[in-house]
């Protein structure tokens, strides 16, 4: 690995002292603060971090933080791995998470799905993951179909190798036109943001898996790698058993996809599956905490699409704690609560906290499901009986439950 200028090895050392005092300061984990620093010192600081690196950009609405932790696993295999593990996903976190591993060969990156073009055009990328588009902080990241179109736009005459869903139409879209393009099925639970075609507005056909333009020659791609079940399909025909602690069919879609990648690099399914079987939480999503003999495992749901998947993983005998706050990084804007169908939780019992929580309760009471409010987490955990118990909560919300075991990972 060559060496860094002078003043880009002032900025990296300056950013890493900035994250171990956050850390040690209980203010963070050091994941954004460190990167502000470097890039101050040095503006072109994440380029020149990433020179030397064979880097995977990962960027979807949902599962990006998951996924990217599989991927670094497998690629655990072939050597060492920066990344930016808590999910720091602007420029700031990359240069955290690439100073933090200077003399690492391999990187993984969560890319804000805002963000990718830049941070693609910076790094330089050679590979890029993309899983799926759904509606997500409308106030910060407008239309999602103009995001869809920032990817086309920025992975046009690219030499970057792309591993796409092929079964989310925004992201085929956006992925299809890339020199190289892997195609991976993994489905698309969350349909309501794509029956209408990107490329000329007509309505899109669908018959099981398969999708077209009523109107173009937009469809389907054919896939290499899919997901069938508990097990995925190479592109040689090969069968392979997923074998993993995460939970939940969302994740067995995020293991292929993970799959996918590492191929590129070499990494054969046999090697890779082991790794993603070690996985068990990710920067919080799935711990289970406990207090007072209470067992919480704490989910994680910002936008629709993910309250779907989590409604997925819950345990529908146990009661369930939502939360919800809309802060900056959760978006100020609330309204997509009613485009979730919470008709589903009917039967158990539903206690709802967090900042909005009466947005939310509002929204459970057009619904007809009955909740008990909170003021706060703590006292929504008190009110259960001994045992086990799931946790929704939205992105801030979710950190703040964290925080308050340790953030726990």
């Amino acid at each position: 690995m060559s060496q860094l200028p002078l003043r880009a090895q002032v900025a990296s050392a300056l950013g890493r002292t900035a994250a171990t005092l956050s850390r040690m300061t209980g203010r963070g984990d050091g994941s954004v603060i460190g990167g502000r620093i470097g890039l101050v010192v040095e503006p072109d600081l994440l380029r020149q971090l990433a020179r030397d690196k064979r880097l995977v950009l990962v960027s979807a609405t949902n599962g990006k933080t998951t996924t990217t932790r599989l991927i670094t696993s497998a690629l655990h295999e072939l050597g060492e791995v920066a990344t930016n593990a808590f999910g720091a996903n602007m420029p700031a976190g990359h240069v955290s998470a690439l100073s933090q591993a200077k003399r690492a060969p391999y990187g993984v990156l969560e890319v804000d799905e805002k963000y990718l073009p830049e941070v693609l055009d910076t790094t330089g990328a050679s590979v890029v993951c993309l899983m799926n588009l759904s509606r997500d902080q409308m106030d910060r990241a407008a239309e999602i179909w103009l995001l869809a179109q920032k990817w086309r736009r920025a992975l046009d005459g690219r030499p970057t190798h792309v591993v796409a869903n092929c079964d989310d139409p925004l992201v085929t879209w956006g992925a299809s036109t890339a020199a190289q393009v892997t195609w991976v099925a993994v489905g698309q639970r969350w349909k309501e943001d794509s029956w209408s075609c990107p490329e000329c507005g007509g309505p899109l056909d669908r018959k099981d898996v398969d999708w077209a333009c009523r109107e173009c020659t937009f469809h389907r791609p054919e896939p290499q790698w899919v997901l069938d079940g508990d097990s995925v399909l190479d592109p040689h025909g090969r069968r392979w058993r997923l074998d993993l602690q995460l939970p939940g069919t969302a994740n067995k879609a995020n293991a292929a996809m993970a799959l996918a990648v590492v191929a590129s690099f070499g990494l054969s399914p046999d090697r890779a599956l082991p790794r993603l079987g070690e996985v068990k939480s990710v920067a919080g999503r799935y711990t289970m905490v406990e207090r007072d003999g209470r067992q919480a495992r704490l989910l994680l749901a910002k936008n629709p699409a993910g309250w779907l998947e989590a409604f997925d993983v819950a345990d529908p005998a146990l009661p369930i704690i939502l939360s919800v706050n809309a802060q900056g990084p959760d978006g100020r804007d609330t309204s997509w609560l009613w485009d979730v169908d919470y008709r589903v939780l009917n039967g158990r019992p539903v206690f709802v906290t967090g900042e909005r929580r009466l947005d939310l309760a509002l929204r459970l009471d057009v619904a007809g499901v009955p909740f008990t409010l909170a003021t706060s987490f703590s006292e929504a955990l008190a009110a259960q009986p001994p045992g086990r118990v799931d946790v929704i909560a939205n992105y801030t919300a979710f950190q703040q439950i964290r925080s308050e075991f340790g953030r726990a990972v």
